[in-house]
């Protein structure tokens, strides 16, 4: 018998070592990595490009994207402890090979950028649904129309969706919707392509500037180093893929080994994204110059219902995600509540209404959760703030600290050697990179909240 697999032989299921029924793929991992990394930080790409300018915006696209690929390699390496134990989670991960000091670290900067990112969602999916009305608005009454839109009702039908589907148990359960999602993805990030190589040939000329958005009356010297900062943030947050590999990791099922299968779906999950990021960041810039807008789909009207068919992928990917997103969360603190009170049957008994099957906890922290997730977002609408500083909280933590620090512990890299010192300078420039994102994505939230209206979502 396979030292990896236990087989029941009464149900003839294949069981993993750890008596846990995994059935994951290279094709299903994928689509999960896919699904996480693709989001609402794309459609932010061209404005990013336009901060930092020709010169510095493409080279930090393919930049981020490299070491993206290449921490996850580490990290996947860590997915099984040196004694071949799984480690289910990123945190059981810092845990084995750092040790317990280092987990609540992690635990902030990991939970705080998925729950950040589910906010930063639900604004998304209301810019998204606003720019539907106002399109179809400006067809049925003409470009010269007062065409307004309200977020909030929209914010609150996507809170109520979600808040059905966090009742499904776990990630491994959500597979179809992930695949979905991963498709809308795709949907939208083509259409959004195409509409910006459309512009980009209507004028034929490459616009742009070598430094990006230049300092004028409109834009002053802060405003304009904020948003370049704010910028890194933003293409950071694109690469948002780290703080899931490990859950996604656990899905898989074995032989093949999990690390290798999980390698696999990163270089074809990260690769297929790069190319999407790259092309629309760069074409999206051409097409606009210094002008383009924070949501690229936001500066586009005609043809008004391929505009709408982008903008409904987005909304139905982002419900994806969400839940790509909320899972972890929702079973870390399950997990804590039901080692906290293991007799309570409000945390333990099972209930069911056909085949829906559900814990009393689920259903009310669960929808709780989505709720005051819904809240924050109604508050604070500031897409590209809120984008850039997700990104600059998780990027040097999540994507580039933890995977170094312990592959480096797990591979005994003694200090002083070649790859010790290269793996250090890394990780120095990564953090360098994420304070500056983050004082440029904190300074551009400062100043917007002394013009903002709460509960007011505007494009």
């Amino acid at each position: 018998m396979d030292t990896e697999q236990i087989v029941r032989k009464e149900s003839m299921e294949v069981v993993d070592d750890d008596g846990h029924q995994r059935t994951g793929t290279v094709w299903t991992a994928t689509s999960h990595a896919i699904t996480a990394v693709i989001g609402s930080g794309v459609l932010a790409l061209p404005w990013s490009v336009a901060q930092l300018g020709w010169t510095i915006g493409p080279a930090t696209l393919v930049a981020c994207a490299y070491i993206t690929y290449y921490t996850a390699n580490l990290l996947s390496d860590c997915y099984r402890s040196p004694d071949g134990k799984r480690n289910y989670t990123y945190m059981h991960v810092v845990r084995s090979c750092l040790g317990a000091r280092d987990v609540f670290v992690c635990g902030i900067a990991q939970y705080t950028l998925l729950w950040g990112s589910m906010i930063g969602y639900t604004i998304t999916v209301a810019m998204s649904m606003m720019a539907v009305e106002r399109s179809n608005c400006f067809h049925h009454k003409g470009p010269n129309a007062k065409c307004g839109a309200s977020g909030n009702l929209y914010m609150i039908i996507f809170g109520l969706v979600e808040i059905l589907l966090s009742q499904f148990p776990n990630l491994e359960k959500i597979t179809v919707l992930s695949v979905v999602a991963a498709a809308m993805s795709f949907t939208y990030s083509f259409i959004a392509l195409a509409l910006c190589i459309a512009k980009f040939a209507s004028h034929g000329s490459i616009k742009g500037t070598l430094l990006g958005v230049k300092i004028t009356g409109d834009v002053s010297a802060s405003t304009k180093v904020w948003q370049s900062l704010q910028a890194l943030g933003n293409i950071a947050f694109a690469y948002t893929y780290s703080m899931l590999l490990i859950e996604i990791q656990d899905t898989l099922k074995s032989p093949p080994p999990e690390n290798k299968t999980m390698k696999r779906a990163t270089r074809y999950g990260i690769g297929v994204t790069t190319m999407f990021y790259v092309s629309l960041g760069c074409v999206g810039y051409a097409a606009f110059g210094n002008t383009v807008v924070g949501n690229i789909l936001t500066g586009f009207y005609n043809p008004f219902w391929l505009v709408d068919i982008a903008n409904i992928a987005v909304v139905i990917h982002l419900v994806g995600a969400y839940q790509v997103y909320g899972q972890p969360i929702y079973a870390k603190y399950e997990e804590w509540l039901a080692n906290k009170w293991p007799e309570s049957a409000f945390f333990h008994n099972v209930y069911a209404i056909r085949s829906f099957k559900f814990t009393l906890c689920k259903l009310v922290f669960r929808t709780a959760f989505v709720v005051l997730t819904t809240l924050i977002a109604m508050m604070l609408p500031f897409f590209n703030a809120v984008v850039g500083l997700l990104g600059s909280v998780a990027f040097w933590p999540l994507t580039v600290y933890f995977p170094v620090t312990m592959y480096m512990t797990r591979n005994k890299i003694k200090r002083g050697h070649n790859q010790w010192f290269a793996l250090q300078a890394l990780s120095v420039a990564a953090l360098l990179v994420s304070l500056l994102a983050a004082i440029g994505s904190v300074a551009d939230i400062a100043q917007r909240l002394k013009h903002a209206t709460i509960f007011k979502t505007q494009l």
